[in-house]
């Protein structure tokens, strides 16, 4: 079933931009149907105006509550006819009304291996930590920040002479892969949640799931669980 798209994001929208990119290649079984932000002057919204998206944007501060602004944001997205929210570098708690209001339905993109690093800083943490491996989560949205069922993982090394500015191109050229592939994955309803764990169904055809799969790329080597498929 094709997915109708929210995307919420504060920056500069370079994972709404894989998202794009694989709809518009037919790897990716959908439409983002509203872009939305906290933050009016995000690059986030610009790219979605150059694609013809519609866009909702107000900041936060102009509203009394937490809840209040995601109230606002509840109704945007539903009154745009969304069925599946996607963060893209949203950088705000979302409260329980939100959460519940798409229960099963919104996904997030992390940069570090969960439960490792959650938070505003996973990359630089994890650096600053020593981690000789780090990556990418994509995982279901629950009420707690970072928390929610791991849907697939992407790792890559840290070199002894990395700095953030060379290791985050590395983080994110995996969540350009594994992003859109978890998307396409739950437009083929072939995710189930299980307590913690999120079991990937096989593909209707009869061939096996994926599982597991290294290799090269031009990032250097990475490993991603379960395997890509499409990305």
């Amino acid at each position: 079933m094709a997915l109708r798209i929210a995307v919420l994001a504060s920056g500069s929208g370079s994972n709404l931009a894989s998202i794009l990119r694989g709809i518009e290649d037919g790897k990716l079984d959908g439409q983002v149907v509203l872009v939305l932000s906290n933050k009016p002057a995000a690059y986030a919204l610009e790219r979605a105006k150059a694609a013809g998206i519609a866009t909702w944007a107000r900041a936060h501060k102009e509203f009394a509550s937490r809840e209040e602004f995601d109230l606002a944001l509840v109704r945007a997205i539903q009154d745009a006819g969304a069925d599946t929210v996607v963060l893209a570098g949203y950088m705000r708690i979302l409260t329980p009304a939100f959460v519940r209001a798409f229960p099963g339905r919104i996904l997030n993109i992390h940069p570090a291996i969960l439960p490792s690093f959650p938070g505003a800083h996973g990359g630089k943490d994890a650096l600053d930590y020593g981690v000789r491996l780090t990556g990418a989560t994509v995982h279901f949205v629950d009420e707690i920040m970072d928390n929610g069922p791991v849907i697939m993982q992407a790792a890559v090394p840290v070199r002894c002479d990395d700095t953030l500015e060379t290791l985050m191109p590395r983080i994110q050229a995996m969540e350009h892969r594994i992003y859109p592939q978890a998307l396409q994955w739950l437009a083929e309803d072939r995710l189930r949640v299980e307590g913690r764990q999120v079991r990937l169904l096989p593909p209707a055809s009869g061939t096996p799931a994926a599982s597991a799969s290294c290799g090269e790329n031009e990032h250097g080597p990475w490993m991603v669980s379960p395997a890509l498929e499409k990305f």
